[in-house]
């Protein structure tokens, strides 16, 4: 069964299950990509920091470009005008393509001025270096300055999303702004699988409970990038579209909501190779 999509403000579709390569590299990536692309996938989700995206290149290499979807992110450190440019050329080079269909900002930089990295993104859009423009990691207010300022649609936010954290402020201005909710560790790095609930449910289901997490996510229109190693579980994260959670055991998913993040915590390291902000 083919993956469905959603719309960007654009009105290019954007598949809703994606492979996320965050944390991978090497012979790994090449072989995790490499086992999606041969599946259901065409949506693939890389950045300038995964150091990763001269091998997913390597692969991408191999299929029809028309047919993926890519997207990569500019680092913090790098959202001045010139450096955003520099970047998104670099990842354009490193995965060999003309183009990328979505560029998001990969958190937000209090040391540089949002609309300067908007105008750097609106340029790569206007030459087509980019056919789609986003965020992540952008909290409702963040989002809000970034609409305002920008030149072309803001289509997406990556947030963490999952039903341990399922931050109703940020999703309900992104619907009410026309920005597609993506959700970046969908299953909260693998720690929300052995959560009581989740596996009840893919007992009941006979699912995994990735599976059960992941249904849950694309049921409410949520863009979701799983990564994986295993080419079994990345067939599985895909396996979602011939059946569906009933109302009552969806609500028991969002029940499981306690603020809980993985990785988006308030903590940063400003001076480190991220953000590159000094003191």
């Amino acid at each position: 069964m083919s993956v469905p999509s959603v719309t960007l403000p654009s009105g290019d579709e954007m598949p809703i299950v994606g492979v996320g390569t965050w944390d991978i590299g090497g012979d790994t990536v090449r072989e995790s990509v490499r086992a999606a692309l041969d599946g259901e996938y065409t949506h693939v989700d890389t950045a300038e920091g995964y150091h990763n995206e001269s091998e997913i290149g390597e692969v991408v290499a191999d299929y029809d470009r028309e047919d993926l979807f890519l997207t990569s992110k500019v680092l913090p450190k790098n959202l001045n005008y010139d450096s955003v440019i520099a970047s998104c050329e670099e990842s354009l080079e490193k995965l060999g393509t003309d183009y990328l269909d979505l560029y998001l900002i990969h958190w937000p930089n209090p040391a540089v001025s949002l609309r300067e990295t908007l105008d750097a993104m609106a340029t790569l859009h206007d030459e087509g270096l980019v056919r789609n423009v986003g965020v992540s990691n952008f909290s409702a207010y963040q989002l809000s300055n970034a609409l305002h300022v920008s030149d072309v649609p803001i289509a997406v936010n990556q947030i963490e999303f999952h039903p341990w954290l399922q931050r109703p402020e940020i999703v309900d201005y992104c619907r009410e702004s026309d920005v597609v909710v993506e959700a970046a560790a969908p299953l909260a790095r693998t720690e929300i699988l052995g959560d009581d609930t989740v596996t009840e449910l893919a007992e009941e289901y006979d699912k995994t409970p990735a599976q059960v997490v992941l249904r849950w996510a694309v049921e409410k229109d949520v863009v979701v990038v799983p990564k994986s190693s295993s080419a079994d579980h990345i067939a599985e994260n895909v396996d979602l579209f011939d059946w569906e959670l009933d109302e009552a055991d969806h609500e028991r998913l969002d029940d499981l909501d306690r603020d809980y993040p993985v990785y988006d915590t308030p903590a940063r390291e400003w001076s480190g190779d991220v953000y590159g902000i000094s003191e």
